[in-house]
């Protein structure tokens, strides 16, 4: 028989982080401790963590209703996916416990990364400040050996982003280092061309979001006028029905797709989106979504057991050390690569 301890837990960040939604200095997760009384001496560890306005299931009463679905797992002994679309974060932290607990070790997918053999190319991810700060950050990230580097734009002036990406292109060419742009829905549709054609000039490998969700209209014609790839985000938040996921692909016809396990529908509903994005060729790369190392080591290892570990793009997975008092896991960034020490 399955019991499942919820721990609600605070992080907090080394330095704020910004983006166009505003800026975070700590995180709320709840962790999941769970056991099984024919496992005895084992315990699964997983985080539910909702982006606070973002995620679809960051609802009144999170804990509660939380409870209601860990207890739900409890007396059924298996996750009910369908009931547990609606409720991404929470679906990502049980199938974490529950990968944990039958594994008993935190080797959740048995591949090369999980078993300490190679690492995992990520992006050097570098978050909005002022110009004279991210300057900096930036300029950290190429000296650790990063050769692609992912830039939260939107918070100080266009003009000013855009000469940050000029002194990279003035030092190394696109073959040399990739830049990737996050606006995190912070242009407007009447702006946002012009603003994607300045930014071409500069051999950018793609734009996340650059307007908000819920505008497919808006944002099929960019993907298709942009001069630049636009990858989607925000956009694919709540959209947990197979059909729909294809629809909503159809339509905008982007070139990428960005998935977090704890926003996109859990490791299960990631998946699909893959395989759906792959039949429309439309091409993918998965990220954390600021949980600790618990959620960070889960989605490693989803994204090495789906891409596999050679050859693939660069992902969205240097977030390990972003908090103060993180859970101390063997994860390592050596370079530009995501490690588990062995």
């Amino acid at each position: 028989m399955y019991s499942i301890k919820i721990t609600p837990r605070t992080f907090h960040f080394q330095h704020p982080a910004g983006t166009s939604r505003g800026i975070y200095t700590e995180r709320k997760s709840w962790m999941l401790e769970m056991t099984n009384d024919d496992l005895p001496g084992r315990k699964g560890i997983g985080e539910c963590a909702p982006l606070p306005e973002l995620s679809c299931d960051d609802i009144p009463e999170y804990e509660k209703t939380l409870r209601a679905v860990c207890d739900r797992f409890e007396q059924e002994g298996a996750i009910d996916y369908p009931m547990m679309r609606p409720y991404p974060s929470m679906l990502f932290g049980l199938e974490t416990a529950l990968l944990n607990l039958q594994s008993g070790s935190d080797i959740l997918f048995d591949n090369d990364f999980s078993r300490g053999k190679v690492g995992i190319t990520i992006n050097g991810l570098v978050w909005m400040g002022d110009y004279d700060t991210m300057l900096r950050r930036i300029e950290e990230k190429l000296q650790q050996g990063f050769h692609c580097i992912k830039l939260k734009i939107g918070a100080i002036e266009f003009e000013k982003e855009l000469d940050m990406v000029k002194r990279i292109r003035e030092r190394f060419s696109h073959h040399e280092v990739q830049l990737r742009v996050d606006a995190n829905g912070g242009f407007t549709f009447d702006e946002a061309l012009y603003k994607l054609e300045l930014l071409a000039q500069y051999a950018i490998h793609s734009i996340e979001q650059p307007i908000k969700a819920k505008q497919w209209g808006y944002m099929a014609e960019l993907c298709r006028e942009s001069p630049l790839p636009i990858a989607l985000d925000e956009e694919l938040i709540g959209i947990n029905i197979p059909e729909m996921k294809a629809h909503v692909l159809n339509i905008i016809k982007p070139a990428y797709i960005v998935l977090k396990p704890s926003l996109h529908g859990g490791m299960k509903g990631v998946r699909e989106w893959v395989d759906i994005a792959n039949r429309q060729g439309i091409r993918s790369w998965i990220t954390s979504a600021l949980e600790s190392n618990v959620g960070l080591n889960a989605v490693a290892q989803l994204a090495a057991d789906i891409y596999g570990t050679s050859g693939i793009m660069p992902q969205g997975l240097g977030t390990g050390q972003l908090f103060t008092d993180n859970i101390p896991m063997r994860l390592e960034v050596k370079g530009e690569k995501l490690y588990i020490k062995r």
